[in-house]
């Protein structure tokens, strides 16, 4: 007797499938849902440590870029055909409408964070080879773990080519917007 078995086929989704589902209020209101190279990914629920580092980052670097970029929190950013991550900080360049008419794209993209406690592994692994892939230029990780940012520039292929880790002491200066240096301190 032969047993068969059966093959598992994933059904991959593009951005306009994507956003169709959402028009159609396929998912709950509530959902953390991300598309990741076209699988849909329902991400962890926000604590209150996260939360804060996203506030805590919107209020000091807002009043730093004013007028200079546009301060996006926790909304789409379209990358290709297969992903529209919500990444918890962007900053983008400015734009006459406030990206009103389209998402902003990986061209638009002047700074990218993402918080992490909980989805640390992913945001070292998939996200940041899904941010170098599209070459966002400079990607920083609040690696709430272990009190730490850690900054990704040059970004070439599906990783990037300089990483550094800061810690609270140290300080950066933003490599797209070359007049604006933070102390760690501030934001960690």
């Amino acid at each position: 007797m032969t047993i068969a078995t059966a093959t598992v086929r994933k059904h991959l989704t593009d951005i306009k499938e994507w956003q169709k589902l959402g028009e159609a209020n396929i998912f709950p209101p509530d959902s953390r849902l991300e598309l990741i190279d076209g699988e849909i990914l329902e991400m962890a629920p926000i604590g209150s440590n996260h939360s804060g580092h996203v506030i805590r980052l919107t209020h000091f670097l807002s009043t730093l870029v004013f007028g200079k970029a546009i301060v996006s929190v926790q909304n789409p950013l379209q990358l290709g055909d297969l992903s529209e991550p919500e990444p918890d900080f962007m900053l983008l360049k400015p734009n006459e409408d406030f990206y009103c008419s389209r998402h902003p794209n990986a061209d638009d993209v002047l700074l990218l964070i993402e918080v992490a406690d909980s989805s640390l592994s992913f945001d070292q692994n998939q996200k940041l080879r899904l941010y170098a892939n599209h070459n966002i230029p400079e990607y920083w990780l609040m690696n709430l773990n272990d009190s730490c940012v850690e900054v990704y520039r040059q970004p070439h292929g599906d990783c990037y080519g300089e990483k550094t880790t800061l810690r609270v002491g140290d300080s950066i200066t933003l490599s797209q917007l070359d007049q604006i240096t933070i102390d760690i301190a501030d934001i960690l």
